[in-house]
């Protein structure tokens, strides 16, 4: 055991070695990480605090959350360092599923096939290359676990033992709330490899001690449920307080079946033939056709037919109900999010797959007399050319230029790929070149409010400030995303304060500090405002709490500017000097500075002229 688990540790170490080299992604990865200032502020009381009572991008998952504070205490915003702790806990999975498989089958080589597919298997890639994906591994490893625990209770049933699955199971939920279904996986366990399940009739009583009848299997699972249904609750509400699901107006109930019967085929493809992986899928909305549908809804109820055929071979069923059910609440009958599938998603269902196609070869192996060698050399041949197109993946994680590119090559009206190829032009200033990818993005998807933010931006640098108004305006309809709307109110404030309108400047700078009360920038917006009303002390009031937050040395040199005007001109000098020290080019940082207050002073009739081609539409 010792030495087959070191085996699959080396296996999987250096296919995802490249990883530690690979850059944050923008999607998520700032949200979660880098712009997060909760998280890179590493591990403390108050962090902890906002983690636990935290609803922040539409999740409760404070485990999660501290995993990545604890990373940014020790790696800061290195992203080698981040992404070498997803590949710990994707390793210490594989090993662990190796385990739990093995001591509950008593079957070596069929557990080690099934987690040497689950280290190696492309579809995979997603979870492990993405630092935003941490919850998946985290809550599989704990689901994992779980499952390890469940059968040291079934051995010898008492409170202690039973506590354990449920102390893991709520570090699961905790983590990422994929995992609700594991009462029912438990249930699939007692059937097998346990086989605690009792079919005798009522004369003949239980077959075996240990065993008892379904419905006493179930009742033993109600606190697991209680757990399952605290952690569903929790979703929803953050959910909903992060505007992630969608309506019904958006997709119907029959869009959301239809897709969902199509998903399930499309994860047994990429399952069996794993090409075409994306970061994201487009959801098809209404772009199914009845043929995809139906053949969809004919695969799986032939599979299904036929596990249940085959239920001498437990295995079959509880393989194929693992996968079917543990994909359920990722499938889309709830939408969150705009994405028809994920490969993230299939990172704990397909283990039923894997289940189905381990014990099945072994078991055809056995029968048709097939040399143990033959088997070995084929399971190699196969993990070999898994871990090939594996690497391929892991390269496109490499670069985000090359992994947008490759989603928009291998899927179809990406809107999503389109906003990160803009947004990667945009972070590099090159803003000309990155508005085709953010106005195809809107013509894909009209109702996305990020390349709808970003045509306003585009507008807002051409100084058509009355369009950029305009289009700002249209996006706060289209997202409850604080982060967004802040952005927006943020934009609009400095529109406003550019044009003299102090009035409409400090509306919009308070609607930011209101929705974030920790974006430094707010502050830094109601000060100049302040300081262009002659009201000082509200300067400096709002310059001190945006210093608090996040000291610069442009905030220094705007507080030193407003100490100046109040008459305090030592503490102005003070201010100047740690601008100084701060600063890696104070020049720039002083004239940054005077150009937001010469602005901030400007009278309405001393705005923009604005031109034929960007008069208000």
């Amino acid at each position: 055991m010792a030495v087959l688990s070191l085996l699959l540790i080396a296996a999987t170490l250096t296919l995802y070695a490249p990883i530690g080299h690979h850059p944050f992604v923008n999607y998520d990865d700032n949200r979660y990480v880098v712009a997060n200032s909760h998280v890179n502020a590493g591990l403390s009381r108050e962090g902890v605090e906002w983690a636990f009572t935290s609803y922040d991008d539409g999740n409760w998952h404070p485990l999660t959350w501290l995993s990545h504070m604890l990373d940014c205490e020790f790696f800061h915003l290195k992203p080698g360092g981040h992404h070498y702790s997803s590949l710990f806990f994707h390793a210490l999975n594989v090993v662990a599923l190796f385990w739990v498989l093995e001591q509950a089958t008593g079957c070596a080589w069929p557990s080690l096939m099934v987690a040497a597919l689950f280290a190696l298997h492309p579809i995979n890639v997603e979870s492990v290359a993405w630092i935003s994906e941490r919850k998946n591994l985290l809550s599989m490893l704990f689901f994992i676990l779980s499952l390890g625990a469940y059968r040291w209770y079934a051995l010898q049933p008492n409170r202690k033992r039973y506590a354990a699955v449920c102390g893991l199971f709520t570090l699961a939920s905790m983590a990422k709330p994929q995992v609700i279904t594991l009462p029912f996986v438990l249930l699939l366990w007692d059937y097998w490899p346990l086989e605690r399940v009792a079919f005798a009739d009522a004369q003949a009583g239980e077959a075996h001690p240990g065993q008892k009848r379904l419905s006493r299997l179930v009742l033993e699972k109600v606190p697991l449920f209680v757990i399952s249904a605290a952690s569903g609750l929790l979703t929803v509400k953050a959910q909903m307080a992060g505007d992630a699901v969608g309506t019904l107006a958006r997709y119907s109930l029959s869009t959301r079946a239809e897709n969902a019967v199509v998903s399930y085929a499309r994860y047994l493809g990429k399952a069996i033939w794993p090409s075409h992986l994306a970061l994201f899928y487009p959801h098809p909305s209404t772009s199914l056709k009845a043929w995809q549908v139906a053949g969809a809804l004919l695969l799986l109820s032939a599979l299904t037919l036929l596990a249940v055929q085959l239920k001498h071979r437990r295995y079959v069923l509880v393989g194929w109900l693992w996968f079917l059910g543990t994909l359920v609440p990722m499938i889309g009958l709830v939408q969150v999010g705009v994405q028809g599938m994920a490969d993230r998603y299939a990172y704990l269902p397909l283990v039923g797959c894997f289940l189905v196609v381990c014990w099945g070869v072994a078991d055809s192996g056995r029968k048709l007399r097939v040399p143990s060698g033959l088997v070995l050399g084929g399971s190699v041949v196969v993990m070999v050319v898994l871990a090939l197109v594996s690497h391929r993946q892991i390269d496109y994680w490499g670069d985000n230029v090359k992994l947008w590119s490759h989603a928009l090559e291998v899927t179809s009206g990406n809107f999503v790929a389109e906003d990160g190829l803009g947004g990667l032009l945009l972070e590099q200033g090159r803003l000309e070149e990155a508005m085709p990818h953010f106005r195809a993005a809107a013509t894909m998807h009209p109702s996305d409010p990020i390349s709808n933010f970003n045509l306003a931006f585009y507008e807002q640098e051409h100084e058509d400030f009355a369009g950029a108004l305009e289009q700002y305006g249209k996006v706060l309809g289209l997202t409850k995303d604080a982060q967004m709307d802040t952005d927006v109110h943020l934009n609009m404030g400095f529109i406003y304060n550019s044009l003299g309108d102090r009035e409409h400047a400090r509306e919009s700078f308070q609607a930011a500090a209101q929705l974030l009360p920790g974006r430094a920038l707010a502050w830094i917006g109601l000060g100049l405002v302040a300081q262009a009303s002659a009201d000082p002390d509200a300067a400096l009031q709002s310059y001190s709490r945006a210093l608090k937050i996040q000291p610069s040395d442009v905030g220094y040199v705007l507080l030193s500017r407003a100490l100046d005007q109040a008459g305090r001109h030592l503490q102005a000098e003070t201010a100047l000097k740690v601008a100084q020290a701060l600063s890696q080019n104070f020049e720039e940082a002083c004239r940054t500075a005077d150009h937001l207050l010469a602005q901030s002073n400007a009278q309405r009739h001393a705005g923009p002229r604005w031109t034929k081609s960007s008069l208000p539409r």
